[in-house]
């Protein structure tokens, strides 16, 4: 029940001393970087960037009240998304590409991160929400430590492309509330060509398990909005691109039937997807209704599905009938 747990987990890891360890083997790690699947061995220490791009310090493009996430991430008041510059894929069809690949955003000391963070609970968002984390988590611990001395007290949102080292994973166990966690392909060939992801889904599929012995099914408050747990999203690519059945049937059998999932038709061939033909369109109403027949087939019926398509609906995703 939700009343017997206590939130968020990382005032725990606070009051124990086991966020101080993870803050202190994080950075060990970025001294020859090894905190991604990437492993570029650089001293971010000493400010060198591998292929992130970044070095010792986070760089924040933009920070916000989003109304636009999952509907128990964004609730009434908004989910409190901090969006991070740089990111360890290279996807070709990147909406954001202008913050991820270029070298965009602002440099903050972690003290100045947390801040940002105190801001956004002040500004009543449900939770902090860390969009595209991954290779700044280090940063990202010292920044929440300094925010709970002033009193941050929201729940923490690791919400990340899935590119992860599950060992990795393993140092935010009661640290992170809430997996909001991608799974992008079930095919290598296919996230080596779109992502230059060498190995994702087996560094996917791995962390995603880790994750959910974590936190486990999401959990809602009396109100509808998260309060832990794992919530993956999948989104549908043109032509079976990102191999839907297969990962369907993954999380079926390896993390768990009732796992919530959002499976997302919003795709845009950005970026430099129109220079390969067979992802530079929108995805067809078929092709949505072959990848909820999959997610169907296996028994995944918790999550969020596009109820209309079409232009006009196709930026929204609207909850459906669930078991919480």
């Amino acid at each position: 029940m939700i009343s017997e747990i206590k939130y968020p987990l990382y005032l725990q890891a606070y009051a124990s001393g086991r966020l101080d360890k993870a803050i202190e083997e994080g950075y060990r790690l970025l001294e020859s970087c090894a905190i991604c699947p990437r492993k570029c061995r650089v001293n971010r220490l000493k400010d060198q960037k591998g292929y992130c791009k970044i070095g010792l310090n986070a760089r924040v493009y933009s920070f916000t009240p989003h109304h636009g996430e999952e509907p128990p991430i964004s609730g009434k008041n908004g989910s409190g998304a901090i969006f991070f510059s740089g990111c360890n894929l290279s996807c070709v069809y990147c909406q954001n590409y202008q913050f991820s690949q270029a070298e965009n955003g602002r440099e903050l000391q972690p003290e100045e991160l947390g801040d940002i963070m105190l801001g956004l609970q002040n500004k009543h968002c449900h939770n902090i929400n860390l969009v595209t984390p991954t290779h700044v988590m280090p940063q990202i611990l010292k920044a929440l430590s300094a925010a709970i001395k002033k009193g941050l007290n929201i729940p923490l949102v690791y919400n990340t492309s899935g590119y992860e080292l599950p060992r990795i994973v393993k140092l935010l166990k009661g640290i992170a509330d809430i997996y909001l966690v991608d799974m992008r392909y079930f095919d290598n060939d296919k996230a080596v060509k779109y992502s230059n992801a060498p190995d994702y889904p087996e560094y996917n599929q791995g962390a995603v398990k880790e994750m959910h012995r974590q936190v486990g099914i999401a959990k809602f408050d009396p109100d509808g909005i998260i309060r832990s747990g794992v919530i993956i999203r999948h989104l549908v690519l043109p032509g079976g691109v990102s191999g839907t059945k297969g990962i369907a049937g993954f999380i079926a059998r390896e993390v768990s039937p009732d796992t919530y999932i959002s499976l997302m038709s919003q795709y845009l061939p950005c970026y430099k997807a129109d220079q390969l033909k067979e992802i530079s369109r929108r995805i067809s109403l078929k092709e949505y209704e072959a990848a909820k027949e999959a997610l169907q087939k296996f028994g995944l019926n918790n999550g969020w599905i596009q109820e209309e398509y079409g232009l006009e609906a196709m930026a929204g995703i609207h909850i459906r009938p669930a078991k919480v």
